[in-house]
């Protein structure tokens, strides 16, 4: 009885130890973050490939077409102007006083001619008389030919004189537009963003092939839109007109409204980065553009097409976009499903065939040793 009893005891003991063998060694389940298969509004997008940016409307880069001395500077950097305000002006003294005899001179043309068209009106009318008289014998014909020279002579000095008023208006328009390149105003309304030049200082226009600063940098502030370049592949199913998101960096977790308005007709091509096309977005809002100034980073996701109840799962959990991981809780193991996917984008993508609703995927599907068959818990559900 004590000889069953000692083997009884070894035989437990050797079980024991079986048991602690097996429990050290046997493989870990390997700890997975899994999601819902759940319905749901998904939707197809693309997004820049690099940060846009906000643009205004308008933005012209003025520089007096004439080069000189700054004679007049009413305007300082973050000034509002209206359409038809003095930005700029090069001193013109010179080009003033030219303007000024112009029209003196268009003064004196005009009293030239109402003078020379009044004789000849005289002219004529005695041409008349003398006429008259010679019809009746009553002077010679020399003197009837006589007076018609005259009247015609005077009638073409008239004619000078009034060619003459019209060439003194000329000049002063010639006179006026020479003034006008000495001054630089504003096409539009708007905000003075940067000004080169003091008061007295010389400016220059650009010589052809140089580029120089321009004098005024005005830029619109009451209209915006944004420029994005999205990848050529990506490019050829947006369309003008789609709707769109629009993120800026300076609004953290501000949404604005927006939609597709042009489309660049060619293909950026960029040394050592992506070929890209531009794509501008319009804000939907215009109350939005108090808030915005040009030059924010901003980013665009525009919608392709939508789905509002379309089965769906995290992007993250596609491998190689046609299969998941699938966690069965019964047995506590992955296993590799084959899927058919729909509409998608960076965060959802929309599952045709091959998981049912309530299944769970795995997220994390670059957790080392998972593979199909494996065993695996759950260590939570990203939210």
């Amino acid at each position: 009885m004590r000889r069953i009893m000692r083997w009884l005891v070894v035989f437990i003991l050797a079980a024991a130890v079986a048991v602690v063998i097996w429990v050290k060694t046997r493989p870990k389940p390997i700890e997975i973050v899994v999601q819902p298969v759940v319905r749901g509004k998904v939707e197809q997008t693309v997004a820049n490939t690099r940060a846009g940016t906000v643009e205004a409307c308008r933005r012209a880069k003025l520089s007096p077409s004439i080069g000189g001395q700054i004679g007049r500077l009413p305007i300082r950097e973050g000034d509002h102007v209206k359409a038809g305000d003095l930005l700029l002006e090069i001193w013109n003294e010179d080009l003033a006083a030219q303007l000024t005899l112009a029209e003196r001179e268009q003064q004196a043309a005009r009293a030239q001619a109402e003078a020379s068209c009044l004789s000849a009106a005289e002219a004529e009318r005695q041409a008349q008389r003398t006429q008259q008289l010679r019809d009746r014998a009553v002077v010679p014909e020399e003197d009837a030919d006589r007076a018609r020279t005259q009247a015609k002579a005077l009638r073409a000095q008239c004619e000078a004189s009034r060619a003459g008023v019209t060439m003194s208006a000329a000049r002063i328009d010639v006179a006026r537009a020479s003034l006008s390149r000495t001054r630089l105003i504003a096409p539009f309304a708007g905000v003075v963003a940067k000004i080169e030049g003091e008061l007295n200082e010389y400016v220059t226009p650009s010589p052809v092939g140089v580029q120089t600063p321009p004098a005024v940098d005005l830029i619109e502030d009451n209209c915006f839109y944004v420029t994005a370049p999205i990848d050529e592949v990506d490019a050829a199913a947006v369309r003008v007109g789609m709707t769109a998101r629009i993120t800026l960096d300076a609004f953290k977790g501000r949404q604005f409204a927006g939609s597709v308005r042009r489309i660049a007709p060619y293909v950026l091509d960029v040394e050592k980065q992506a070929r890209t096309v531009d794509v501008e977005a319009a804000f939907v809002d215009e109350g939005d553009f108090k808030d915005l100034l040009a030059g924010y980073s901003a980013d665009v996701e525009i919608i392709i097409a939508a789905k509002a109840d379309g089965l769906h799962i995290p992007t993250e959990a596609l491998i190689d976009g046609r299969r998941v991981y699938v966690y069965s809780p019964e047995n506590r193991k992955v296993h590799t499903v084959e899927v058919t996917t729909g509409l998608g984008n960076w965060a959802v993508t929309e599952i045709v065939g091959g998981l049912a609703e309530g299944q769970q995927v795995v997220v994390n599907v670059d957790k080392p040793g998972l593979a199909d068959g494996a065993a695996a818990a759950p260590g939570g559900a990203r939210p």
